[in-house]
């Protein structure tokens, strides 16, 4: 069996720094060591965390009708609702810029950083970190229950991913927002393990 890949996360980080705004570049740093935090706590892999944390808004930058064209061109699947909200695609490019553009084969790492926008049913542990890790670094302030999914982040993953999807579909709701399938899907399984932990 191959060892993991050990990355050269300065370079990455100098690469990624001049296709990224500065507002995106700082909240990038965010999630990559709140990433890197959420794996101390949790026995995760800490250096795939960090890359995971590091590259997961690697495509935000691309304008949205490129998004499609790459998408288009690549094969990548997109789902109705990606295609009229192409910003959505940021989460499976990233994943494609990874492999491509910085050399990143690791599946587990490239699951992160395809699923940490919307999430999806039964997230293995690195999926759950930096999907949470992206919610919770310290530059985001705007959801009321920031400072009760932190504390749950470093205790329960499920359970603070069970809080994050449920803000997620109330905010969504409130705005008539489309709602991506892996989202609804992530939600109630969620919901259903806190249900079962309450039972």
């Amino acid at each position: 069996m191959m060892a993991d890949a050990v990355y050269d996360l300065e370079k990455f980080d100098r690469k990624l720094k001049k296709y990224i705004d500065e507002e995106r570049y700082y909240h990038t740093q965010g999630v990559r060591f709140m990433s890197a935090a959420l794996a101390m706590a949790h026995g995760a892999d800490i250096m795939k965390a960090e890359t995971a944390g590091l590259l997961h808004d690697s495509a935000k930058g691309i304008p949205d009708t490129k998004k499609i064209k790459i998408c288009e061109k690549n094969g990548i699947a997109m789902t109705e609702v990606e295609r009229e909200n192409p910003f959505l695609l940021h989460a499976k490019l990233g994943a494609y810029i990874a492999e491509e553009k910085y050399d990143v084969h690791d599946p587990d790492i490239l699951d992160a950083i395809r699923f940490h926008t919307t999430g999806k049913p039964g997230m293995k542990p690195l999926e759950q970190i930096v999907f949470i890790a992206d919610y919770i670094e310290p530059r985001r302030y705007k959801s009321s229950n920031l400072p009760v999914i932190r504390r749950t982040a470093f205790r329960d993953l499920d359970e603070c991913c069970y809080i994050i999807l449920k803000d997620m579909l109330l905010y969504l709701h409130s705005r008539s927002g489309e709602i991506d399938e892996h989202t609804q899907e992530a939600f109630s399984f969620y919901e259903e393990v806190h249900e079962d932990k309450r039972d």
